[in-house]
């Protein structure tokens, strides 16, 4: 049981100390929770837009999905091993994101125009359920791609923070140091 104990302490200072070395993996996880959260709701974007069919809204989930990836491309360009950030890939990234949270606004206008149209506006029942799906998956994904993007402008504040937290493992005073002759004598 102890041991359990000490290996899950282990576990964690060694993702403490690799956050240590990248603390840009914290906002990379973060885009990538939201480009997991849109693709397993895809079904629902497309089911949206073959229901609703307003001019537009097949661009922006594929500009979303697009983008989305490239993104990625760019954030790991971005942040190269053992060099300098790249400043370029990095405002390339930031135009992207900001893409993506206007694609999501504008398919989610869609949406609402759809839904209050005063002429056959979509009716939202057991059969169309995907579309308020749909609606709240948009509000999700851009509130994380936001939190995202901060957390990327963030970056060095938060090497800073992880600097403080002590990773170092606690020495013992007589661990088999006592056998050993230090002078010079034979």
């Amino acid at each position: 049981m102890r041991r359990k104990n000490g290996g899950m302490k282990e576990f964690i200072r060694k993702m403490i100390v690799s956050l240590k070395r990248k603390p840009q993996y914290i906002p990379l996880l973060v885009l990538a929770a939201a480009f997991l959260l849109y693709s397993l709701n895809l079904t629902h974007v497309s089911d949206t837009t073959a229901k609703i069919q307003l001019p537009g809204m097949g661009l922006s989930g594929f500009c979303t999905m697009l983008f989305s990836l490239l993104s990625f491309v760019c954030f790991i360009n971005a942040y190269p091993h053992r060099k300098k950030t790249n400043i370029p890939m990095l405002v390339l990234m930031f135009l992207m994101l900001g893409i993506l949270m206007v694609c999501d606004t504008y398919y989610a206008m869609r949406i609402t125009q759809a839904l209050t149209r005063a002429d056959h506006p979509i009716i939202v029942d057991a059969g169309t359920a995907y579309i308020p799906a749909a609606y709240r998956m948009l509000m999700a994904h851009r509130a994380i791609v936001a939190v995202g993007a901060l957390l990327t402008l963030l970056v060095p504040v938060l090497r800073r923070l992880l600097r403080r937290i002590d990773t170092s493992l606690p020495m013992e005073e007589d661990s088999g140091m006592s056998g050993i002759h230090l002078s010079g004598e034979a």
